[in-house]
């Protein structure tokens, strides 16, 4: 029998109950015996029934709050297309009346993250999305939500011992060890490669860039131990005269480096200042499918990039939340994005938001 035809009184008629019973037991309600509820759960069985959780939750007719806790970024960032693609799964769902609030935290800023994480605690929210800052503070956050009972996923950088719900985000040392084998089959012959960084007081910008990195270095140690790796920063928060002032002297006074490399969002700052100077020599691999840096990649600055799917990783978790707390179904607890590689001959076949 189709479960979709099943009725409460066909249930009933086949346990030997009455109808109010087979409710309570679908319902998980109280006051059912032992023994009703053993003959509802065998009849249940034995005519393949499934209930209509989509339904079920519809008339429910509860609110629901999700917030998302992200760093404060700049347009045309990879945090921005987080946000886009939390935003449309939230629209996605309108219908079982779930609200989205995203706050934001200053990177570095242990003081603005607590903040954001007590405003997100004040929502009194019934699921939460977090990217972890510093390891003991999103400790403390999260043994909070854990005592509220709140579930949470962890974007970016996977922190098991803190038992989120589930995690999205790419492997990042696998990232990186990748990144590596594919530069070097265009620079084995090189003497020396750039990595350019954006540091702030001496520390890059999240645990997932320090675990490309670490990935990254394993492979050139293994494998090209002979090829020297020089760091550029371009500081945080820098202008346009500051980093071509940084990038003139470097490639002024390294005039025999072609290859460069960035574990962050912001290869298009070389891209760019590459086509404004005319080096064609260069080549750049950065990661990240945002604007920027796919038009330096259309212009030839930037040879490869590395995607991560940001958008559907937003869209993912919200989706996530909805299953588990919304339908109390059971979702998949580590969700690693795939490690795609882009070219000017197949970026503009990259969908970011293939969602369905």
């Amino acid at each position: 029998m189709a479960f979709d035809k099943i009725r409460i009184k066909d249930i009933a008629l086949r346990a030997g109950v009455s109808v109010g019973t087979v409710d309570r037991v679908l319902h998980k309600r109280p006051n059912v015996s032992k023994a009703a509820l053993e003959k509802v759960e065998q009849a249940l069985d034995e005519m393949d029934y499934e209930p209509n959780v989509y339904a079920s939750a519809l008339a429910y007719n509860k609110d629901y709050t999700f917030v998302c806790i992200i760093p404060q970024h700049e347009s045309e960032a990879y945090w921005e297309e987080i946000e886009e693609g939390v935003n449309e799964a939230t629209k996605r769902r309108r219908d079982f009346h779930i609200s989205l609030r995203i706050l934001y935290y200053e990177r570095f800023n242990g003081d603005s993250f607590m903040q954001a994480t007590s405003q997100c605690i004040d929502a009194s929210p019934d699921g939460v999305i977090v990217v972890p800052a510093k390891l003991e503070l999103t400790r403390d956050f999260t043994e909070h939500l854990a005592a509220l009972q709140i579930p949470f996923i962890l974007l970016d950088s996977y922190l098991p011992d803190l038992k989120p719900l589930a995690f999205f985000g790419q492997d990042s040392f696998q990232s990186g060890y990748f990144a590596a084998r594919m530069l070097m089959l265009l620079a084995s012959k090189e003497q020396e490669i750039m990595l350019m960084k954006q540091l702030k007081d001496g520390h890059i910008g999240s645990k997932q860039q320090n675990n490309r990195e670490t990935g990254f270095r394993h492979y050139m140690r293994d494998h090209f131990p002979e090829i020297a790796i020089t760091e550029v920063n371009l500081p945080l928060g820098g202008t346009r005269e500051e980093f071509d002032r940084i990038l003139e002297e470097f490639f002024t006074t390294h005039p025999h480096v072609h290859h460069c490399i960035t574990f962050n969002s912001k290869a298009h700052l070389v891209g760019q200042f590459l086509l404004r100077t005319n080096r064609r020599q260069v080549q750049i691999m950065g990661y990240d499918m945002v604007p920027k840096n796919a038009e330096c990649v259309r212009q030839g600055s930037i040879s490869f990039l590395i995607a991560q799917h940001a958008f559907m990783q937003g869209f993912s978790c919200i989706e996530t939340l909805f299953q588990a707390i919304v339908l109390k179904k059971e979702v998949t607890p580590v969700n690693y994005m795939p490690i795609e590689l882009l070219t000017r001959e197949n970026i503009e076949f990259y969908t970011r938001t293939n969602i369905g």
